[in-house]
């Protein structure tokens, strides 16, 4: 890890690493330097690494480096100066964005270039074999080589300055900034698998605001400008998500910002609750809950008829007609009949949630839940005036479909009222929050509503009918249609028939199939049992009833004073237990205050020992600084006494001369002493090397005269050496007779003995 004195030099250093081609080791080098701890506190020059900084990271995709850069650059200047750590994040998404659009222009380039090469033939030889390899096409493989990596990394950017910005209420304004680009950029690109996780890391950055409450920065949702950012955030969300058709992730995001407007017990503006109960009205009638779209839709005509004073007649004359429509597609019949207990809770529960969000307040009582049903909503509708501001021909199909009873030509009657209401509808003027009203879309709803209706009202006139006769009472569909309509209505206990294809008849019997008596058959065995037992044992006179109950009065009268009595108790025992909950609560506050106080006093006094450090950082650099100008001085000086000597002229560059001017400057005397001196030292041992040769020369044949004297020296010592070996060798061999002969003597003597 190198070290520089200053900032200003890792910079010129990785330019002159840019310059030879060694991108990597520049980019290690401002890395180094950005992480280092000796450079804390922030000053402009660290402003310009990072932009260099970033830019590197772009050019060779380094999404680590950048997030750890981004990182320290954060705990550099967000207590000093955040304006320049949003322009250097504006510049990285901004650098990251311009490098996917020019990877996607080239792809696009090569693809109309491949296109255009050859006239004759579609495709090149080797581009239809590697396609029949590889089992994609030019344009698939172009983007994966070339699109995808840049559209990868520019998701990762996104990711990255989202998770630096989090829960910073400094940095608040500038991740709702970002949290709109990457929205922007899956819409643009239909990138719905990233838009479902970033609505997932927005939504784990909320969940962990609200969970570490004691976060230093933490941005205040009560603050109205923190709010305001939130909710355009989760609004943006679910715009995207309705116009990329993912209607789960759109009812999520009705929820998260359900969930913030309850979390901080505050209603957003009317302009964006109308956008909220828009894209209520297109959820609900994507995931066919006509009851949920038609209370959105009443909401909606409440919300712009109350605050939108500039809207025209007609255009609450078309939101009006929307809500009556929406209110008559929902099936007049109760869905929840015959359902087990369980499915009941579940729908209770599930109404009581919809509720909520729409913006209902439906109590957790068992009967709440006829409080949601089409024959409320109605009463509502006609409660608040709301059918006097419709079209006619919504008010006509309304009556007739509600309130006329003509059995053998209602459909007929409604055929034109519902073809006038299908070319209703349009582009709403500007004043209005609503973009368009398209009333078509409820004219399937109104035919079956009409074929149920004409269903109903036949059934209480006829017995019987022919097929044929039904199917021509019902001008919207063919016989196989009206069955199935039939089905459920039938099932749903809204019309008792059926259906005979041998006598090509329609019966319509009474409302009690044979399949509910079946299973209503204890029930009635035990009515019918309890007025046999009536018959047999006749209940006494009113009298004798009266009679027996009159002397337990005093004890009922007792016990409901005993009842009354205890009933106080409990309230009095209630009360105190709030006023001590109340007292609790204060206490708390009071005891947060206080905790908020101390923390704040604690951030003054580690601002103030931060700006102390500061200026102690200063100061010592100050001192270095001028050390370093004294040490010049020195070396300019004795500089001068060293090329005056040597009978030169001094070089001076401008007026003023660094340390490391001179430091330069001596380097180079010293490097040009050093090559003199070696040029010297070349000549010196060339001088040498001749003298040593013509020494060589001259000493040769000497050295031979030498070599053969010693030869013949050699040779005569030799010689001698070899007579005296011979000579002892005699002498040695004689000893050895002597020694045996003596030997041999004695042993013969000692055997004569």
């Amino acid at each position: 890890m190198t070290s520089f004195l200053k900032p200003e030099n890792a910079l010129k250093r990785a330019e002159e690493l840019i310059n030879v081609g060694q991108k990597q080791d520049a980019l290690q080098t401002l890395h180094d330097l950005i992480t280092s701890k000796r450079y804390r506190a922030w000053q402009k020059t660290l402003e310009r690494i990072m932009f260099k900084y970033v830019e590197l990271c772009v050019d060779m995709r380094k999404g680590r480096f950048a997030k750890d850069g981004l990182i320290q650059y954060r705990i550099i200047c967000q207590q000093v100066n955040v304006s320049s750590l949003e322009e250097v994040i504006k510049h990285f998404m901004q650098l990251s964005t311009e490098k996917a659009e020019q990877a996607r222009s080239q792809a696009q380039a090569l693809e109309e270039a491949l296109d255009v090469d050859d006239l004759e033939a579609d495709k090149r030889p080797e581009d239809l074999m590697l396609s029949y390899v590889s089992g994609e096409k030019g344009k698939d493989r172009s983007d994966r080589e070339t699109v995808t990596p840049w559209f990868k990394f520019l998701w990762e950017t996104y990711r990255t300055v989202l998770e630096i910005l989090r829960n910073n209420s400094k940095l608040e304004a500038l991740y709702a900034m970002t949290a709109h680009r990457a929205f922007q950029f899956c819409k643009q690109y239909k990138r719905t698998t990233e838009f479902r996780r970033l609505c997932e890391i927005i939504r784990n950055h909320l969940a962990n605001l609200n969970k570490y409450r004691d976060q230093r920065d933490r941005p205040d949702l009560s603050a109205p400008e923190s709010l305001q950012l939130y909710l355009d955030t989760r609004f943006e969300q679910l715009k995207i998500a309705t116009e990329l058709g993912l209607w789960q992730e759109a009812f999520r995001s009705v929820e998260d910002i359900h969930g913030l407007m309850c979390l901080v017990k505050k209603t957003p503006k009317p302009s964006l609750m109308v956008v909220y109960y828009v894209k209520l009205t297109e959820i609900f009638w994507i995931s066919s809950s006509h009851l949920y779209h038609a209370y959105a839709w009443f909401k909606l005509f409440l919300l712009q008829k109350s605050f939108n004073k500039n809207l025209s007649q007609k255009d609450l004359q078309l939101i009006a007609s929307s809500v009556v429509l929406a209110a008559l597609s929902v099936p007049p019949h109760d869905h929840t009949h015959g359902a087990s207990h369980l499915e009941l809770e579940h729908e209770k529960e599930r109404n009581l949630r919809m509720a909520n969000l729409i913006g209902f307040n439906l109590e957790t009582k068992p009967e709440s839940r006829e409080m949601l049903s089409r024959s409320s909503l109605l009463a509502e509708l006609a409660s608040k005036g709301v059918m006097s501001c419709v079209t006619q021909e919504v008010k006509d199909i309304y009556h007739l479909l509600e309130h006329e009873f003509y059995p053998s030509d209602l459909a007929l009657k409604a055929l034109p009222l519902i073809t006038k209401i299908s070319k209703l509808g349009g582009k709403l003027s500007t004043a209005s929050s609503v973009p368009e009203v398209q009333l078509a879309q409820y004219v399937p709803a109104l035919e079956r509503l009409a074929t149920m209706r004409l269903l109903q009202q036949v059934s209480n006139v006829y017995q019987s009918m022919k097929i044929e006769t039904l199917s021509g009472m019902i001008p919207f569909f063919d016989f196989s249609q009206v069955e199935k309509v039939s089905v459920d209505a039938v099932k749903q206990k809204f019309v008792s028939m059926r259906v005979d294809h041998m006598k090509n008849a329609v019966i319509f019997c009474k409302k009690s199939l044979e399949s509910d008596g079946l299973r209503d058959h204890l029930a009635n065995f035990a009515e019918q049992l309890n007025k046999a037992r009536q018959m047999i044992y006749p209940p006494d006179r009113r009298s004798s009833k009266l009679g027996a109950l009159l002397p337990s009065l005093t004890e009922v009268v007792a016990k409901e004073h005993k009842r009354l009595l205890a009933r106080k108790s409990i309230i009095e025992k209630r009360k105190e237990e709030q006023e001590r909950q109340l007292l609790e609560m204060e206490r708390e506050e009071e005891s947060k205050r206080l905790r908020l106080l101390k923390i704040t006093e604690e951030a003054e006094q580690r601002r103030l020992a931060t700006e102390f450090e500061q200026r102690k950082n200063q100061r010592i650099l100050r001192e270095i600084e001028e050390r370093e100008n004294e040490e010049a001085q020195a070396l300019l000086q004795e500089a001068e006494k060293r090329i005056k000597k040597k009978g030169k002229k001094p070089i001076i560059e401008g007026d003023k001369i660094t340390k490391q001017t001179l430091m330069e400057l001596t380097l180079t005397e010293q490097l040009r002493e050093r090559q003199e001196m070696e040029k010297k030292l070349q000549k010196l041992a060339k001088t040498m090397d001749h003298l040593e040769r013509a020494k060589r020369e001259e000493a040769a044949p000497l050295i031979e005269a030498a070599y053969q004297q010693r030869l013949v020296e050699e040779r005569l010592l030799h010689d001698r050496e070899q007579q005296v070996h011979i000579e002892s060798t005699f002498v040695c061999c004689s000893c050895i007779f002597a020694c045996v002969t003596w030997i041999l003597a004695f042993s013969f003597i000692f055997s004569l003995k």
